[in-house]
């Protein structure tokens, strides 16, 4: 094998490595555990028998960033059943040892985490141009300061999920309407004084913007969008997982 040449192992990970990547920060909160998970996870995964590894061809769709955001709005329990059972395929009893529960009230909260994750699922699909567009829209509503403009691009009953990490002002409880949405915004980064800016980027295959305040970066912006509007968001401002943006660690045979 020559020293160009990726193994085919290697090679499906690293296609799935953003993906990962997001369920590792998700379930542990730092970006430098869920870089330590994903060198491990890999380790393990060059050494196993691929023939006998079983696709879940619903696994990306299950954890994409538009699902992880209904997922935020869950109970920290909540989230880690639902994502051990449904991403991961964990058994009742393996997730009651994990989360210290019985397992018949690890069935009762798969139950409803479920329930409430269907119930908030992005039910219309949106091209590309189409996401983009909308992300542009209200990234210069955000530069202009013309917050109001914002009506024009969020849903009625649009979500805004924040992530501080204990060290950034964030919202305790998911933010739920567009109207409360914008007081929080103009009330938070976009505060009177502030110079603020934004560039256009991906997540995990869902528009984001990356927020500037004073040429600072702020945070990360994850949008879902849905029927022409800004359905959910996601804002990470935790030091943590900002370390990692547009950045990559190497993967290293120990």
């Amino acid at each position: 094998m020559s020293d160009n040449t990726i193994d085919p192992a290697t090679e499906s990970f690293v296609a799935h490595r953003n993906l990962l990547f997001t369920v590792a920060c998700e379930m542990l909160g730092s970006a430098t555990d869920a870089e330590d998970v994903l060198q491990e996870a890999w380790l393990r995964w060059v050494k196993v028998d691929r023939e006998q590894v079983r696709d879940d061809v619903e696994l990306a769709e299950g954890v994409s960033m538009a699902i992880m955001m209904v997922v935020e709005t869950l109970s920290p329990t909540e989230r880690a059943v639902f994502v051990l059972r449904e991403a991961f395929g964990f058994e009742y009893d393996e997730i009651a040892a994990a989360v210290d529960k019985t397992p018949a009230a690890v069935r009762q909260i798969a139950s409803r985490a479920r329930r409430h994750v269907e119930a908030r699922r992005p039910r219309a699909s949106v091209t590309r141009a189409e996401a983009v567009a909308v992300a542009e829209s209200f990234r210069q509503a955000l530069a202009t300061g013309d917050f109001r403009s914002l009506l024009d691009v969020l849903a009625p009953d649009v979500v805004l999920v924040t992530d501080g990490g204990g060290l950034k002002r964030a919202a305790l409880h998911p933010i739920v309407g567009a109207e409360r949405v914008i007081r929080f915004v103009s009330g938070g980064v976009g505060k009177s004084g502030t110079a603020l800016s934004g560039d256009l980027t991906v997540v995990n295959g869902s528009p984001a913007i990356l927020l500037r305040v004073d040429g600072v970066v702020d945070g990360v912006l994850a949008l879902r969008v849905e029927d022409a509007r800004v359905a959910g968001m996601y804002y990470v401002r935790n030091p943590e997982k900002l370390t990692r943006v547009g950045t990559e660690t190497p993967l290293i045979r120990r």
